[in-house]
């Protein structure tokens, strides 16, 4: 079984005509996931992932999430902690950050989450009723 970085799933799901390392490796990429056996993504990968294709490439969440949920449909792949990443999925289509529902589903076991975040994580989280509260510390 092969690793794959964030890179590899980057050259195989974005199509970049700008970037002329684009046309010899995205070829690579979509060799290495569709010819593979097996293949394992890190959940640190999945991370970054949503971070490269929202600030660098300018993906919605909605295709973020259309995106992964694709990769871990796909027979040969096999992604670290998948149904976490699917859970975080929801509530990231749900409007939360996707690094914060993945923070969230880490910590449920906990009472609460603390964070200095309000506006984008704590009312939001709250607004969906999530657990553990998310909760922003005062004096």
């Amino acid at each position: 079984m092969i690793a794959l970085d964030t890179n590899i799933l980057a050259r195989f799901y974005v199509d970049d005509p700008a970037d002329s390392e684009s046309a010899k490796q995205r070829p690579i990429a979509h060799r290495l996931i569709t010819e593979s056996a097996q293949v394992f993504v890190p959940l640190t990968v999945i991370l970054e992932f949503e971070w490269v294709l929202r600030a660098f490439y300018g993906f919605s969440a909605k295709d973020f999430v259309r995106v992964v949920e694709h990769l871990l449909g796909l027979p040969n792949v096999s992604v670290e902690e998948w149904a976490r990443i699917a859970d975080a999925l929801a509530l990231h289509a749900d409007g939360l950050d996707f690094a914060d529902s993945l923070h969230l589903l880490a910590s449920s076991h906990c009472t609460a989450l603390m964070s200095f975040d309000d506006r984008r994580f704590a009312r939001r989280a709250k607004r969906l009723g999530v657990t553990p509260e998310v909760v922003v510390p005062v004096k």
